[in-house]
């Protein structure tokens, strides 16, 4: 769709909303920024706009009239796409986009595309530095922070674009394309959003929906559900697995990862060569390996940048050791599947801090996997009641309620002996 001069409704104040309606004024259409907040300050949002002059803001309810002067829409990944406003958009015969979809088709170059419950970050981070070490028009953007519509105008033939993509993100897509598209694992997550787990997987596999029989999807062999569902798949599939040889694909063999291409096996790195921990960062790795192969580039740039990667900030991130405690920020952990993998990781008495918003999940797999590491339990949030009453159930007594992070934090370090 040509976009000059167009009216585009964006769907959503926050960082992809802007990013949106930045890339928008570039091209000649002309955005109106909507969001359903009423209290929201209509000069403050325009004071983050590079051309405020050429945006319009609506907030609180959207007119019929103002409906009718729109061409297309684009959500922000945060905008629930059942709302009965989007509802109302869609009926009209309007274009409903996502951020994402909007700057795959302004973009440039090739994309490589992420997804996953859990890893994504690390996973996307990697692969941005190593393609960045091999070429040198890259951009890693997406659910990592930079809205890939803020740089979709810069992207260029020779460009790659490492997409770090949300469920959120794949509802709205429709043209998008990734050159190799990547599916970690497939845990229950935002099933407040997406209700069940057969369409929270669909939109996962959505990724992949319009790559041609020739581009590779990467999946993890290990997760039951990726394993069944490869069988609906056209696209070609390259296989990692921490636990069995896979062809094609990238495998552990005790502590060396090892790529298989059906012709030929090539030793890519080991385990004890990166500053990583735990299982999950060694299937993020070989992720990572996968895909960057499947782009040509050579394995002595691969086995470099994994050696130099440092964790990404709140991800199993080491902060401080304080009387021989060891601290470690997790806080981007938002789901139990995380969580678990973080507790595996841990070698001491554990003592950990949970609860949020409800996500409608259930944490029973999460107190089995608590065994003999977790020793204490703090509790905050919305989910706080819940969880303890899971925990009971499952045998685990020792739990602070707290109503505070600050508050969590010093109980914490309260309760924690030299070695936790």
């Amino acid at each position: 769709m040509k976009l000059e001069g167009k009216r585009v409704l964006v769907f959503g104040a926050g960082i992809s909303g802007i990013g949106a309606a930045d890339l928008l004024c570039k091209v000649g259409a002309c955005p109106v920024i909507y969001d359903g907040n009423d209290k929201q300050d209509p000069e403050a949002i325009k004071a983050r706009l590079e051309q405020p002059e050429n945006v319009d803001i609506i907030l609180g309810e959207l007119s019929e009239e103002a409906r009718k002067t729109l061409d297309l829409v684009v959500m922000s990944p945060g905008v629930p796409t059942d709302l009965p406003i989007v509802k109302t958009l869609r009926a009209q015969g309007l274009p409903i986009w996502g951020e994402v979809e909007l700057a795959y088709q302004m973009g440039k170059g090739k994309v490589l595309a992420i997804t996953g419950t859990n890893g994504k970050t690390t996973t996307t981070a990697m692969l941005g530095k190593i393609m960045s070490d091999y070429l040198d028009s890259v951009y890693v953007v997406g659910n990592i922070g930079t809205p890939y519509t803020s740089v979709a105008l810069d992207t260029k033939e020779e460009t790659v674009t490492v997409a770090e993509i949300s469920s959120f993100q794949l509802e709205t897509i429709h043209t998008f394309k990734p050159d190799v598209s990547a599916v970690l694992n497939i845990t229950p997550d935002h099933l407040n959003r997406h209700y069940t787990m057969e369409c929270y997987t669909d939109v996962k596999m959505s990724i992949a929906k319009n790559q041609d029989s020739n581009q590779p999807i990467v999946l993890n062999y290990e997760d039951p559900i990726l394993r069944e569902y490869a069988g609906k798949l056209t696209n070609r599939i390259i296989w990692f697995s921490s636990k069995q040889k896979v062809n094609p694909g990238v495998y552990l063999e005790g502590k060396n990862i090892i790529y298989a291409d059906g012709k030929k096996e090539t030793f890519v790195t080991t385990t004890e060569d990166t500053t990583l921990v735990g299982i999950h960062n060694v299937e993020n790795i070989m992720a990572a390996i996968a895909i960057s192969i499947n782009m040509d580039v050579p394995v002595d740039i691969i086995r470099e940048t994994i050696r130099k990667f440092k964790a990404v900030p709140h991800r199993i991130e080491y902060v401080e050791t304080i009387n021989d405690v060891i601290y470690y920020n997790d806080s981007k952990g938002t789901n139990t599947d995380a969580s678990i993998k973080a507790i595996e990781a841990m070698s001491r008495p554990t003592i950990l801090i949970a609860g949020g918003y409800d996500k409608k999940v259930s944490f029973d797999d999460w107190a089995e996997a608590f065994g003999d590491k977790v020793k204490c339990l703090v509790l905050l949030g919305q989910t706080a009641e819940q969880i303890a009453d899971t925990v009971k159930k499952h045998g685990f007594t020792n739990i602070i309620f707290t109503e505070s992070l600050k508050e969590a934090v010093d109980e914490c370090a309260k309760n924690a002996k030299p070695g936790d």
